[in-house]
């Protein structure tokens, strides 16, 4: 009987565990539950080859026939090896797990490269690749939502070295969600200049006008400002994620924030948004589709709370149209820019003429507009440190924060009633000549709230992932992450989430 006694309480015991353990996991959002996974140590890229002052990494590059799917459905990956050789793929999540920054999610140990053909270009010097197929991946159904990176890695033969890069693409879902993460993949691509040097800034014509065409049929080259914003060849294939966004979706996962995220052409209508409370805008988000700017404004007036974390964001128009075999939202051009009392719209109409796809006043959506010359950098000063925005930071009126502007900016307030400014400076375009730039804050229709923080690098101060080089605009650099600027970012969610 004692025995019989013993083997209950340690069977009850099990079971009282069990079920404690079930409700601690069960009380997780689904980011909390993935970010305590076991996280990769090795997921970074280690060998790049971009021969010269090239941008691409012929040795092994590829490209994802989507800029997001959901979990359950399929997208196909192009990859050209030079000389033709087998490669592994791994796949891996970005997040936060434990510090490390990603989770491996599947490998395939090999897939038989082929050296592919650089396109011809095309009207408008499009460059649309037509690859082969490499394969097909399908994404389980329990994938969530967050940004993927595909690492392909040359298999070699003899003593040859391997070779690396980088394919990604967003999984997204459909659940309501307190965070909607907006990756800015629309001005990744403007500024892609693959295969040498073609992109919406890089036309024969003289680049920045609507004679440019590009195509998200092709892969990521290093970053476009590789000698002067940041030089990370080891981001490869990544766009521009890996820089200006990952800091930020590593601190909110970190935090356990209930963040799902999407592309930019996820946002052309506004069902997704209009089931989350909070829409973010993050660093470089300067290329919209007009079906976005009505997208997001809808939202607003319907109460979804936005944020603006980001610079020389909703700039220029972008029509997306579908690639030569029919799928959406595959091709842009640089369109006329938003705003008609844009000082900058005002700059670009005088240098080239009118354009033919005006949008409307960003300001009006944003709190505060683009400016134009820009290009710079400065500090970020506070100048209302009373609003609750600033609540347990200790900051006082005056407070800067070193180098958080660049190295596009916002200014030029809005007129809209009950719009606050938060923040306001200096930035030193160009390195040297004064210029104002301006936060804000306004209130929506229906208790909600947008903020505009009027800086690509704000991210920057919140945190410093593994893979991650801190970038730095005309003789000014952020200093990495900031208590303050996290408190005023846990401000604005805490706010946005709980109302």
């Amino acid at each position: 009987m004692a025995n019989q006694r013993h083997w209950c309480s340690f069977a009850l015991g099990l079971w009282i565990t069990a079920t404690a353990t079930w409700a601690a996991e069960s009380s997780l959002n689904l980011i909390q539950q993935e970010n305590a996974r076991e996280g990769a140590r090795d997921w970074q890229l280690t060998r790049v080859k971009v021969p010269g002052s090239g941008c691409r990494s012929a040795s092994i590059e590829g490209y994802c026939s989507k800029q997001s799917v959901q979990a359950g459905d399929t997208i196909d990956m192009m990859v050209s090896t030079n000389p033709a050789r087998a490669f592994r793929v791994e796949i891996f999540r970005t997040g936060y797990y434990g510090g490390r920054g990603a989770r491996l999610m599947q490998t395939i140990e090999r897939v038989e490269g082929m050296t592919q053909e650089e396109p011809f270009p095309g009207e408008k010097d499009l460059h649309e690749c037509r690859w082969k197929k490499s394969f097909t991946l399908q994404i389980p159904d329990d994938w969530i939502s967050g940004v993927y990176l595909g690492r392909l890695t040359t298999i070699p033969e003899g003593n040859e070295p391997y070779w690396q890069s980088y394919v990604i693409f967003i999984v997204r879902d459909n659940r309501p969600v307190d965070v909607l993460f907006q990756c800015s993949d629309n001005t990744w691509q403007a500024y892609n200049i693959w295969p040498s040097h073609y992109s919406v800034y890089t036309h024969p014509k003289g680049g920045q006008g609507p004679w440019a065409d590009v195509s998200f049929d092709r892969p990521y080259g290093r970053e476009a400002q590789y000698t002067s914003v940041v030089n990370d060849p080891l981001t490869v294939g990544a766009g521009e994620f890996i820089p200006y966004e990952f800091p930020m979706t590593y601190w909110l996962e970190q935090h356990g924030y209930d963040v799902s995220y999407v592309s930019n052409s996820d946002m052309v209508s506004p069902e997704r948004g209009l089931k989350s409370r909070t829409f973010i805008s993050v660093g470089h988000d300067e290329y919209w589709d007009r079906r976005q700017f009505d997208s997001v404004t809808r939202m607003r007036d319907e109460g979804v709370n936005l944020l603006f974390l980001s610079g020389n964001s909703v700039c220029w128009v972008a029509p997306l149209r579908e690639s030569s075999d029919g799928r959406a939202n595959r091709i842009f051009f640089r369109g006329g820019p938003y705003g008609a009392e844009n000082v900058y719209a005002v700059g670009r109409e005088r240098d080239h003429g009118p354009f033919p796809y005006r949008g409307p006043d960003e300001g009006l959506l944003m709190g505060a507009r683009n400016v134009e010359p820009v290009n710079g950098g400065g500090d970020w000063t506070a100048t209302k440190t009373k609003h609750w925005i600033f609540d347990n930071t200790g900051m006082k009126d005056g407070d800067s924060i070193p180098g958080l502007i660049g190295w596009e900016y916002h200014g030029q307030p809005a007129e809209i009633p009950g719009l606050e400014i938060v923040g306001t400076g200096t930035a030193w375009q160009g390195g040297e000549n004064p210029q104002q730039w301006t936060a804000t804050i306004y209130p929506g229709p229906k208790g909600n709230f947008v903020f505009n923080a009027a800086t690509i690098w704000w991210a920057q101060a919140l945190g410093d992932p593994p893979g991650h080089t801190l970038p730095w605009s005309h003789y000014s650099r952020p200093h990495g992450p900031d208590e303050r600027i996290q408190q005023i970012t846990h401000n604005l969610l805490r706010h946005a989430t709980t109302k």
